[in-house]
């Protein structure tokens, strides 16, 4: 069952590439209940299309995909020089190593939180101030964040 959808998607975006740009344009409207923009060209009609009829097909993109982005274009138009940081996610299991004066430190991420010497945390924050002393932040102290120098270099 599932394989005959794959090959009527497959299908359906294959014939794309040879409709000619009035099609295309229709084919948009159908899909989108909207007019296409003007500046979209035939390549980009058709790569919208293909997307719509998978996404239609299979399902979009989740919640979090969607916050995710949104957040991101958010950030761009907010950014001065139109740079985004995309930020990184750790999946529990990982293991963070930082080696702070001559000691190297192992920290566990779990699904709701951190391990560090066999102790639960909340925050790398708590994580960073028990290994230095002083108030750091986790993710940066972990090198999960660059810092403010590397980002705008």
């Amino acid at each position: 069952m599932q394989e005959n959808v794959d090959q009527e998607i497959e299908a359906e975006v294959n014939r794309l590439r040879s409709m000619p740009k009035a099609e295309l344009r229709v084919r948009y409207r159908t899909l989108f209940k909207a007019e296409p923009p003007k500046a979209f060209g035939p390549d980009l009609l058709r790569r919208s299309i293909a997307y719509k009829i998978q996404e239609q097909a299979y399902g979009g993109l989740d919640a979090d995909t969607r916050r995710l982005l949104n957040n991101l274009m958010a950030q761009q138009a907010r950014s001065k020089d139109g740079r985004i940081v995309i930020p990184r996610r750790i999946k529990p299991g990982a293991v963070l190593v930082r080696d702070w004066k001559g000691k190297s430190h192992r920290v566990m991420v779990l699904e709701d939180g951190f391990a560090y010497e066999g102790k639960p945390y909340a925050s790398l924050s708590e994580i960073a101030r028990a290994i230095t002393g002083a108030r750091w932040n986790g993710p940066r102290f972990f090198g999960l964040r660059a810092n403010s120098r590397e980002v705008s270099a």
